[in-house]
């Protein structure tokens, strides 16, 4: 059980199925996104169980927020990992994600036997809402990541590239655009938020041989998986190639792997549009990390592997990127946050992702589901509902999905 970690924290106390318990309760009532989970977890671990300082979790909170990938799962998967080790790492992981992947199965399974007026409109209504969801956060995330004229000249021209580039690439080479765009143009503002961060002492970390085996798996992965599935090493290879890649590109938050999974699901063939959409906006409506749309997908491709085993290459594959480099960056992190050049450089990343979702948000979200005055008066009332009503994420689902069912009966 030993970790190599020594963090400036209450002595670990807790076992495996200790933590597997609390992060299932988690897991099953934690709807809301990224910054809602981060929330919930606050008050169950630093106000109420006292399992970490405010400190320490922090600093968590700002290194999973620094990497790509589901910032809540790497968060819950950090606290598992300092409370009771290597298992209590992956017992919070488990816990927090597996009620989500069930749900999202659950609904694959029956999908197919929606057919007739009730359950095409209710498909048609899980896409609205999906277009009220993605514009809450293209809004959200341009006033948060792009709040300067440099940065939002960074989101624009990753949104004019995406627009004539159609390569598989294309999400690489904004997001590398972007990293470079920062470097160059953003160390002023930058610098500022490195220099508070110097000001905060507290460590932890994972032993320096434990994450550079993380880092070197996460690049051998990275990069070796495309030359396997050249290779013809079988369609599993490419499923979990192609998901790996997404988990390992989403800077930003949950909603920004939409584009990156559309372009290796629905571009390739493996999903139609329709489900793609329909699954995206389920995954509205369950509780826990966003990521678990994968698991739908892996379930609804057309070809095998899909199924269970679909399912579960999609989910290893997209969740297994983030966990590695929270390993492989906790040696390192206090002395990357506190550089203003890294700084610079993911807020040069994070205006690129701001382009990158509106892309998504443009095609294949409002193409495929705004056909008429009254799917655009349903996605907008969705949408007034999330942003000035502040009503809660399950509820606007519920009303989407009734309002689509209405206007296919009615047709």
């Amino acid at each position: 059980m030993e970790t190599g970690m020594t963090p400036s924290t209450p002595a670990r106390s807790s076992t495996a199925p200790q933590v597997l318990a609390v992060f299932l309760r988690l897991g099953l009532t934690c709807f809301g996104g990224p910054i809602a989970h981060i929330g919930y977890f606050r008050r169950e671990f630093v106000e109420r169980r006292r399992w970490l300082d405010d400190e320490t979790f922090t600093d968590l909170v700002g290194l999973c927020q620094f990497l790509p990938g589901p910032a809540s799962s790497q968060l819950g998967f950090s606290i598992g990992l300092l409370r009771a080790g290597w298992l209590g790492g992956l017992a919070a992981w488990c816990g927090f994600t597996l009620p989500s992947v069930l749900l999202m199965l659950a609904f694959a399974a029956i999908a197919p036997r929606l057919d007739g007026a009730i359950g095409q409109g209710l498909i048609h209504g899980l896409k609205l809402v999906a277009v009220a969801v993605v514009a809450q956060a293209v809004w959200d995330m341009a006033r948060r990541l792009c709040p300067d004229r440099r940065r939002a000249s960074i989101a624009l021209a990753a949104l004019a590239a995406l627009s004539v580039l159609t390569t598989v690439y294309a999400q690489l080479f904004v997001i590398a655009l972007g990293a470079v765009a920062g470097f160059v143009f953003c160390r002023t503002t930058a610098s500022a938020g490195a220099v508070g961060a110097r000001q905060h002492v507290h460590e932890f970390r994972v032993s320096h041989t434990a994450g550079a085996v993380a880092l070197l798996l996460f690049c051998v992965l990275l990069f070796g998986l495309p030359v396997l599935a050249n290779l013809g090493a079988g369609h599993a290879i490419r499923v979990f190639e192609g998901f790996y890649r997404s988990g390992a590109l989403v800077f930003g938050g949950g909603h920004v792997v939409l584009p990156l999974l559309q372009q290796e699901t629905v571009a390739t063939g493996w999903v139609s549009s329709n489900d793609f959409l329909a699954g995206y906006g389920a995954a509205q409506a369950v509780p826990g990390p966003l990521f678990t749309f994968a698991a739908f997908l892996g379930w609804t491709m057309a070809e095998a592997p899909n199924h269970w085993a679909g399912a579960l290459l999609a989910t290893l594959g997209i969740f297994l990127p983030g966990l590695l480099l929270v390993l492989a960056t906790l040696p390192y992190w206090q002395a990357l946050r506190a550089r203003p050049s890294m700084a610079a450089v993911l807020a040069g990343v994070n205006a690129a992702v701001v382009g990158l979702l509106a892309a998504a948000f443009y095609s294949p979200v409002w193409t495929s589901a705004i056909h008429s005055a009254i799917d655009f008066a349903i996605a907008t009332i969705g949408l007034l509902l999330l942003t000035r009503w502040k009503m809660p994420p399950l509820a606007v689902v519920i009303m989407c999905a009734l309002a689509g069912v209405a206007e296919a009966v009615l047709k």
